[in-house]
């Protein structure tokens, strides 16, 4: 059975003393999380300060980005290696943000995949459709296209060592959520494309759901037989609704 994983994506947001609290709190809550694996994605910046307060407690944490390069002229890039120095487990990778505020392409995303995965983090790759592209029915066309960019680099057998994150654009920050229905519809479709590929890859693969996951919605979208956690933005920044999501998966 999957353990379902719960991390949160703090974007750009907190400072050194909102960050203390918010972890304060849910290190305390984490007493009630039975079943669920938690992390916390945090800006680079904030790194030191994630490791030394969540340092032998049960929450994990990663980096929300990293360069596909190992070292260099890459001038306001983050190496994995320097990830790795700050106990970093996983960084997320193809964020919709980073798609289209960076015009990232499939092929970088993919890039950064492997340079994770190569160094020993666990790459939560976001996969997803925008609106516009939703309302032309080419919803598992978009989300096909970025899985395969990583499967033709990586092979599919790689996924094992990564994470899934379905991420509808259009219910992220607006308040919107897809059903759990259409939510477990993508997570299906995604799972049944890796294994047209590698069936035990896709069995054990995790994908979460990364569109305005709340309290209020998260167990009826964790209780999907495909969808195994979920990718918190807003909510995570606030540890009583973070926790309220950690739970959810008991």
């Amino acid at each position: 059975m999957r353990q379902p994983l719960v991390a949160g994506n703090w974007k750009m947001n907190g400072s050194l003393e909102s960050i203390t609290r918010l972890l304060d709190g849910i290190k305390a809550g984490m007493a009630d999380v039975k079943r669920a694996e938690v992390a916390v994605c945090a800006p680079a910046i904030y790194l030191p300060a994630v490791q030394q307060q969540l340092q032998g407690s049960s929450v994990g944490w990663g980096a929300q980005d990293v360069s596909a390069e190992p070292s260099g002229a890459y001038t306001g890039e983050i190496a994995t290696s320097m990830l790795g120095e700050f106990g970093c487990r996983y960084v997320i990778v193809g964020h919709s943000e980073r798609r289209a505020y960076h015009a990232e392409s499939d092929e970088l995303v993919a890039r950064k995949f492997a340079a994770a995965r190569a160094a020993g983090l666990v790459p939560i790759l976001c996969v997803g459709e925008t609106l516009a592209e939703r309302e032309q029915g080419i919803t598992e066309s978009v989300v096909a296209r970025q899985l395969d960019a990583v499967i033709d680099l990586e092979g599919a057998a790689a996924l094992a060592n990564g994470v899934v994150a379905y991420e509808p654009v259009w219910a992220i920050g607006t308040g919107e959520t897809a059903t759990p229905e259409q939510a477990q519809e993508v997570h299906a479709f995604i799972r049944q494309r890796i294994a047209g590929h590698d069936a035990a890859v896709a069995e054990g693969l995790r994908i979460l759901y990364g569109g305005s996951m709340k309290p209020g919605n998260a167990q009826e979208l964790i209780a999907k037989p495909d969808i195994d956690g979920g990718l918190i933005g807003g909510a995570s920044l606030d540890a009583a609704d973070f926790l309220g999501i950690c739970t959810a998966a008991n």
